[in-house]
C-alpha cells in the first residue's frame, strides 16, 4: 500500500511538472514565458499566409532608441543583457532588464530606449508570414 501511495505522489509530481517541460524529460527546459496576451494585455493573432519565423539579436548602445514603430507579427523578446524602457504611449512606459521575457505589444505604436549603462541585447523572435514586414517604422 505504501508503494502505491508513493507511486501516486510521483505521478502527481510528474503531471504538475509537465507544464514546465516539453513532452519528454530530456533535455529539461527552463520556461521563459507562456502567455496568450502581449505585455500590455492584448490578445494577439498570427497573420495569415505562409508562416515565417524570424529570429534576431537586437543590440542598442546606451541612450539609443528604436524610434516609434509597430509590429504586425507577434514578437517574443528575451533581454539577454542590459535594460530597455519601452514607451507604449497611452499604456505608459515599461522597463525590461536582463532575464525578462515578453510578448511585445501587437499593432500598437511604441518606442524603446536603452536606459541602461551598457549595450542592451535582445533576442527577438517573430512569428510572421512571408512578404509582410515584422516591424513597420514611422517615417
Amino acid at each position: 500500500m505504501v508503494h502505491l501511495k508513493r507511486a501516486a505522489i510521483v505521478a502527481l509530481c510528474l503531471a504538475a511538472a509537465d507544464a514546465a517541460v516539453a513532452d519528454s524529460e530530456y533535455p529539461p527546459l527552463e520556461m521563459l514565458l507562456q502567455t496568450d496576451k502581449t505585455v500590455i494585455g492584448q490578445p494577439f493573432e498570427y497573420p495569415s499566409g505562409t508562416a515565417q519565423i524570424t529570429a534576431a539579436i537586437v543590440t542598442m548602445a546606451p541612450g539609443e532608441s528604436t524610434g516609434w514603430h509597430v509590429h504586425d507579427a507577434p514578437l517574443f523578446a528575451h533581454i539577454l543583457q542590459g535594460e530597455i524602457t519601452v514607451d507604449y504611449g497611452p499604456d505608459g512606459p515599461r522597463v525590461y532588464k536582463t532575464g525578462d521575457s515578453i510578448v511585445e505589444a501587437f499593432k500598437t505604436r511604441h518606442n524603446g530606449t536603452n536606459t541602461g549603462a551598457v549595450p542592451v541585447r535582445i533576442l527577438a523572435v517573430f512569428a510572421g508570414v512571408e512578404g509582410v514586414p515584422n516591424t513597420v517604422s514611422e517615417k
